[in-house]
């Protein structure tokens, strides 16, 4: 089960927050969406002072830098919209699975869920099960780690219709690699070895976007690495060729987001002082599709792309930023207007293009600033509750998840309903394991409770919504 937040703290321009980084390990996994990576109990508070190391090797001018300015007057809170009685009004259950207890669940597109299913034996400790969306049947497509006989265990998996991406470790020596093989139905494809590490660099993050595997490379801020690039990696399904598709001096805001045929990042901008980038990608091709610049140090802890562009979530409280400074989950209302992503001043774009490495593709700011511009002009809005995840679009109703509840938000509308809670499913209630543009949305509870003269039910519950008719 995930760990609860603490209380959100208040964050200031001068001071970035501390972070806790664990040997082979990073914050993104201490969420509900990863397991702790690394030996308990030898966690220790990372060195922060990493960002001098990086401002020397920046390209560009802050002076050129367009950051995403929404004063407060154009945030629509989810209080002002209608609070809806009846939840199949806007989603309907199409269909359910009781899986173990403890189970993770990851949806990327409306075909199939990845699950990372406990085990009763101490090895291996977890098995990969694809859910069919379709039928709500879940088939396990691998019992053992292929590195199970050197001390390997599976702790992170992504998959869709096309094929299945999963990390490996031997935390006792602290190494990892990161394997992937294609889908034909519930048949896997021979796995594909397609990246390896030590203690130097955290265990990746995920993602699958179209026929592809994606692996995001962070260094540890205390390793030998660590003055190394943040990249973002890919390989298509059934080959080992990797390339690397984006690259960040520095370390990436948060894990990649799949977006169906598409993903969400938030690499460090290509400039002095600390921006992060929103940063769409298309699949198929590895070009960067849209982009927008959040102001100074704004760190977000989850990034997406969906019907209205961009969406990304804090976890504290910001004493700048104006509308978007505060704990929750921020997206536009309404798409922003097309551009494109050439640079208005081609000369400078050129320059910048000039120092990169061909092997390290970013994107120069000068081509990022019309999109952040293009954002600063739409009105926002704003669910105001502590996030866990990357919201997703079922039909034309937005999910996210908040608080308590998985609600189902009508943009257009103006209108919202929550999604109903599984009786024991305790403190975490509903999660939301969709992140996708798509007609099925995915939810998972763990349930634990015994009704009063009956049995105990113990077990995962998964839910697969659909938009009502």
């Amino acid at each position: 089960m995930p760990q609860r937040r603490s209380a959100p703290t208040r964050r200031v321009a001068t001071k970035q927050p501390t972070s806790l980084s664990l040997p082979g390990g990073h914050e993104v996994l201490l969420t509900r969406r990863h397991f702790l990576y690394g030996v308990a109990g030898v966690a220790a508070l990372a060195a922060v002072g990493g960002g001098a190391a990086w401002a020397a090797g920046r390209s560009g001018d802050d002076d050129a830098l367009k950051t995403l300015k929404v004063p407060e007057s154009a945030v629509t809170a989810q209080t002002a919209l209608e609070e809806m009685e009846n939840y199949e009004d806007a989603v309907t259950l199409a269909g359910s699975a009781k899986l173990p207890f403890g189970t993770l669940v990851w949806c990327s597109d409306d075909a199939v869920a990845a699950c990372l299913l406990p085990t009763e034996t101490a090895k291996p400790l977890a098995e990969v099960g694809l859910l069919d969306l379709s039928s709500a049947e879940c088939t396990t497509i691998i019992e053992h780690a292929v590195g199970e006989a050197e001390g390997f265990e599976i702790y992170d998996v992504r998959a869709n219709s096309a094929g299945v991406v999963w990390t490996e470790a031997d935390i006792l020596d602290n190494v990892w690699r990161v394997y992937a093989a294609s889908l034909s139905g519930t048949t896997l494809g021979e796995p594909q070895l397609l990246d390896e590490g030590d203690v130097n660099w955290e265990m990746p993050t995920l993602a699958v976007a179209g026929g592809y595997a994606f692996w995001q490379r962070l260094p540890q801020l205390d390793g030998n690495a660590r003055v190394e690039d943040s990249r973002l990696l890919r390989a298509a399904f059934g080959t080992a060729d990797s390339q690397v598709v984006y690259a960040s001096q520095g370390r990436m805001a948060c894990a990649p987001t799949s977006c169906g045929d598409s993903l969400a990042l938030a690499p460090r901008a290509r400039t002095s002082g600390t921006y992060y980038q929103l940063t769409h990608l298309d699949a198929a091709t590895g070009e960067v599709t849209d982009a927008c610049v959040l102001p100074s140090s704004m760190k977000p802890m989850e990034c997406g792309w969906g019907k209205t562009g961009f969406s990304f979530a804090f976890d504290g409280i910001y004493n700048y930023g104006e509308g978007i400074a505060n704990l929750g989950t921020y997206l536009p209302m309404e798409s922003p207007e097309a551009v494109s992503l050439v640079a208005a001043n081609t000369e400078e774009a050129a320059a910048e293009t000039g120092e990169a490495d061909a092997a390290a593709p970013y994107l120069p700011i000068a081509c990022a600033n019309p999109g952040t511009e293009a954002y600063s002009a739409v009105p926002w809005f704003h669910f105001a509750a502590n996030p866990l995840s990357p919201p997703c679009w079922c039909g034309n109703w937005l999910m996210v998840r908040g608080g308590s509840f998985v609600v189902a938000i009508d943009l257009a509308g103006r209108r919202y309903v929550k999604l109903p809670l599984e009786e024991g499913s305790g403190d975490y209630n509903d999660f939301l394991a969709s992140t996708h543009m798509g007609t099925r949305a995915v939810t998972y509870c763990n349930v634990d409770y015994t009704p009063i003269g009956g049995e105990q039910q113990k077990h995962c519950l998964v839910r697969i919504w659909e938009p009502a008719a």
